[in-house]
């Protein structure tokens, strides 16, 4: 019995032929809001990444409204010391880049990234809202819980960034099909949309809001950003029937420690002499392409273990994921695990970058920032930092790439390893530059006898400039270096996971900065001494603090370097072997 015109085109709809897919439908397995297949001239594109854009520019407003002066508003607003104040800031700055790790982890585990999105939004606002609260009501100035409600918006914003900043550019890639040649150059072209945006909404936060922070209010900056996101966030989810989703799979993270336990479990086991007795399938489950499998090395051998077949066991099937691994998942595990010493090198790296929020500002407060008739807000020097990230970002491309390409051979012009290591080595000088600038600030303090009174001393706050414009080159090569090796080193199924890593260094290099503000805070103020880092800067030795910052990281890049050498010479020998 043939079927009829209406049956036919159910079951093309359910079960869409190849053709069909290729013609209608997004061919990389996005399903639209009813979980149905997503037909490509009704879901997707760039018609559902304008809202995704809108949420990805106001939530960078939001976050910069908060974190770009906020040194300013825990001296100024809490009375908290020059000490405390970096050491808070460095302890939420880490929280924010932490996060991003959980919220990836729920998203690919459990939510999805839309409904991380959707979830995490709210909280953002209502965080908002108790930092508006804390800057407007009277009421609250007078009393002690004054910096809890503070600290209780702070950290509300911090958990809601962390669902917010690894699902936003991810769910608006997924609006695009990487298999339809004219969809993946606009994919790029959406990566670039949303970089600017982002940077945009940087510059707007460290000069408008700053501004309005500094010569209006502090509840009027948060209100501005508030409303922003107010607006975004329904035009969000009004845009919800037009969005691609991706359907869950197995996270990565799951994958590792199915590997771990495994690999415990069988402590006692003999590796085999033959690793091709070792399990592995022809469609393994942990990797997004049926077809993708990893070869099998020497590396990290107790590892192995979680793939050994236990004896009598040889049918697979119905054996659990924590107690058999393929090889597949177990070099997964090996190569994540090789990245290890350079992400702990950014570690250092982004210590240095904390103090661009923190202690820069500080001795910003205490510099002429008058130029003509107009202040520059202490907070808004960090914009260089920005400009100069941008212009050396078309620098790279443009001219440093090609040049370097001519000497020595590589098509990107410099390796990852240099790359790196270029970025730490800037990094050094800015920590360099910035106890040059507080070694003559405060010559100019005690030759103009301030040296014991905290006020600002006659020097230009623009003698900062430099310094922040090595910054900016120093993420350029660092920062943006350190995002491809993990994309380029990561398997094939932890791209977003890797990407998480680089804001867990971020996270790290914060903590790192807060114990180092600690242990220098209780050294130097033994028997009653002021302290490198004082209450007032006048009287302290900051230039010490950078100097010891510089030497830090100058011991980290020898090291790094000593361990991209050793890398290169290895992967080398593990070329030779497989041809």
């Amino acid at each position: 019995m043939e079927a009829t015109d209406e049956e036919n085109a159910l079951l093309l709809r359910v079960h869409p032929t190849p053709q069909v897919v290729a013609s209608e439908y997004a061919s990389d397995g996005s399903v639209d809001i009813n979980k149905q297949p997503a037909l490509k001239h009704r879901t997707g594109n760039w018609r559902a990444c304008y809202p995704v854009l809108g949420v990805g520019f106001s939530e960078g407003m939001v976050f910069s409204a908060i974190a770009t002066n906020l040194v300013t508003y825990l001296t100024t607003v809490l009375h908290e010391s020059k000490v405390d104040a970096a050491k808070n800031i460095s302890a939420w700055s880490g929280v924010c880049f932490l996060t991003p790790l959980l919220g990836a982890f729920v998203a690919d585990s459990y939510l999805g990234r839309y409904w991380t999105i959707v979830v995490v939004l709210p909280v953002y606002i209502v965080a908002m809202l108790v930092l508006i609260a804390s800057a407007s009501l009277p009421v609250l100035f007078q009393s002690d819980v004054h910096p809890a409600v503070v600290y209780l918006g702070l950290y509300l914003a911090a958990i809601a960034s962390g669902g917010v900043k690894p699902c936003i550019s991810a769910f608006g890639a997924d609006q695009f099909d990487s298999n339809d040649p004219a969809e993946l150059v606009k994919k790029g072209s959406f990566f670039n949309w949303y970089f600017f945006l982002t940077t945009t909404s940087s510059l707007l936060s460290g000069t408008v809001i700053v501004w309005l922070q500094d010569n209006v209010g502090w509840a009027v900056s948060y209100v501005i950003p508030t409303v922003l996101m107010l607006i975004c966030f329904p035009a969000f989810l009004a845009g919800s029937r037009v969005y691609r989703f991706r359907e869950m799979g197995v996270s990565p993270l799951v994958s590792l420690l199915q590997v771990v336990v495994a690999a415990v479990r069988k402590w006692n086991a003999k590796l085999p002499d033959d690793s091709s007795l070792l399990y592995e399938q022809a469609s393994s489950p942990c990797t997004t392409e049926a077809s993708h499998k990893n070869k099998h090395t020497n590396q990290f051998r107790f590892f192995d273990k979680a793939a050994i077949v236990p004896p009598g066991n040889e049918s697979t099937v119905q054996t659990s994921p924590w107690r058999l691994c393929t090889v597949t998942q177990v070099e997964e595990l090996k190569m994540l695990l090789l990245t290890l010493p350079t992400w702990a090198s950014f570690v250092i790296f982004y210590a240095v970058t904390s103090q661009m929020q923190s202690t820069m500002i500080e001795q910003g407060m205490l510099m002429d920032n008058h130029v003509g008739s107009f202040a520059i807000p202490p907070a808004s020097m960090p914009i260089i930092g920005v400009l100069s990230f941008l212009i050396w970002v078309a620098a790279y491309e443009t001219v440093l790439a090609p040049l370097a390409r001519r000497f020595t051979g590589n098509e990107k012009g410099f390796s990852q390893w240099q790359r790196l290591a270029i970025g730490q080595a800037l990094s050094i000088l800015t920590m360099a530059l910035a106890a040059l600038v507080e070694t003559r600030r405060l010559a100019i303090a005690e030759a103009s006898g301030l040296r014991h009174r905290e006020v600002p001393v006659p020097m230009s706050i623009l003698w900062q400039g430099p310094v922040f414009f090595v910054h900016g080159a120093a993420e350029v090569f660092g920062a943006i270096g350190m995002t491809e090796f993990f994309y380029d080193q990561a398997p094939a199924t932890m791209k977003s996971l890797c990407a998480a890593f680089g804001q867990l260094a971020v996270a790290s290099g914060s903590y790192l900065n807060t114990a180092v503000l600690s242990v220098v805070a209780l050294a130097t103020t033994r028997g009653g001494a002021t302290g490198w880092i004082s209450d007032n800067l006048n009287e302290g030795h900051l230039d010490y603090f950078f100097w010891m910052m510089a030497a830090l990281s100058l011991l980290n890049l020898a090291l790094f370097v000593r361990y991209s050498m050793r890398h290169t010479d290895r992967q080398r020998k593990q070329d030779l072997d497989l041809s």
